[in-house]
């Protein structure tokens, strides 16, 4: 089956993650992709179980006696919480003209080069976007598709000698959890790649570490009639704290290596106000020095107002994999490799978030991430090509065929 036919039969299950739900996975919705994903690797004459918090593990066994190093692809089952998966109306626009994209005619919603330049570099590809109600699902059900169309050519060309190769499919690498029960000896792989999002030809070992801040703001109510030196506003005391933080260290005045604090949540009334923050930054003292700044202006607002009255639960999510992967450049040198094979051009830049890879490199599976060809991640204008799908699942044959020179 093609790339794209498969992507569009996944993007059809709605897995957004729920980041409150406290349950493993946190949707059911992720369980019932994983099923469809394991009955198609069965059917493939592939070996693939499903676990109890719905990690879809499969491997495709070696077709020699050479020894040749065991490699992992990994893709995650969810999508993001930021904008409903539900009812996904996807559509082909074949020979795309490089203008702007009308999605929702009724609805007046246009995706329009001059917001989103790399527009322009599509020209001529068949681009497959959404009807702008919902996000497209790519990241990361491209992953997925190119990782199963893979495993169906190793298995119809089995000319290609290779070792193990296992497949992983998690849930909830949205809310920071796809290797929270990752079972590393099941996988017990040499290396690994995520393939989690990028243009095609994207590799990224360089990520944000990463920290998430709940806020809480204790306030006193009481009639605003009666109010003077009583009342204790504590939708005013957060928006107090928030203007304590750098303005110039937002996502939306940031990039590259620039790191920020993201207010994502705030709710609340008078009496208590709760807000979520995740905080990023590539350098890890810097990473430090902001986690400091937080709890400095908790500190000063509790002097402020009076003690208690702002509480901070600050824990840290990840780490920037770089400080591993550079000590193993052989991982990159590979896919690096593999891309030109495919006829791309290597695109490297640091990861302005997170992926599976990097809390599984943290835990001794080096994992860097390889692209899917998808654009505008978690959000309404979210599209993917056709032909890069086709090309990122080049690269992952790619890799198999440059390892199966390596010995183990």
């Amino acid at each position: 089956m093609q790339t794209f036919k498969r992507f569009l039969k996944y993007i059809k299950i709605n897995t957004q993650s729920n980041p409150n739900s406290g349950m493993h996975p946190s949707s059911d919705s992720q369980k019932d992709l994983a099923r469809v994903l394991v009955d198609e690797l069965i059917d493939l004459g592939i070996e693939a179980k499903m676990d109890d918090k719905s990690y879809v593990y499969a491997q495709i066994s070696a077709n020699t006696q050479r020894k040749i190093p065991t490699i992992a692809f990994i893709a995650h089952l969810d999508t993001s919480f930021d904008l409903s998966g539900e009812n996904v109306q996807a559509r082909i626009i074949p020979d795309y003209n490089g203008n702007d994209v009308l999605l929702n005619k009724d609805k007046n919603i246009i995706m329009k080069v001059k917001e989103f330049p790399f527009l322009e570099t599509l020209k001529g590809q068949s681009l497959i976007v959404t009807d702008g109600t919902t996000l497209l699902g790519a990241d990361d059900k491209a992953g997925i598709a190119e990782i199963m169309t893979m495993a169906e050519y190793l298995l119809n060309h089995p000319e290609i000698k290779h070792g193990d190769i296992k497949i992983v499919f998690t849930p909830d690498e949205e809310i920071g959890e796809g290797a929270l029960y990752f079972d590393y000896e099941k996988v017990n792989a040499e290396f690994a790649y995520t393939v989690d999002g990028g243009r095609e030809g994207m590799i990224n070992y360089e990520n944000f570490n990463a920290a998430a801040a709940d806020i809480t703001i204790n306030g006193v109510n009481i009639h605003p009639g009666t109010a003077k030196n009583i009342m204790k506003n504590s939708l005013l005391m957060a928006m107090k704290f928030n203007s304590l933080l750098p303005s110039n260290m937002i996502p939306a005045t940031t990039e590259g290596y620039e790191g920020f604090f993201h207010l994502n949540n705030l709710e609340g009334n008078v009496e208590k106000t709760k807000m979520h923050y995740i905080i990023r930054n590539h350098d890890f003292d810097k990473f430090t020095e902001q986690k400091d700044f937080l709890l400095q202006v908790k500190d000063f607002l509790n002097k402020k107002y009076r003690e208690n009255t702002v509480e901070v639960d600050l824990k840290d999510s990840y780490y920037n994999m770089k400080e591993i992967i550079k000590d193993h450049p052989e991982v990159i040198e590979i896919a690096d490799e593999a891309i030109r094979m495919a006829g791309l051009k290597r695109v490297t830049i640091p990861i302005r978030g997170g992926t599976d890879g990097a809390q599984l490199t943290y835990k001794g599976l080096l994992c860097p991430n390889l692209g899917t060809g998808g654009w505008n991640a978690h959000g309404r204008y979210e599209c993917i090509t056709i032909e890069a799908m086709d090309k990122c699942t080049e690269v992952l044959i790619n890799i198999v065929k440059i390892v199966s020179k390596q010995k183990s």
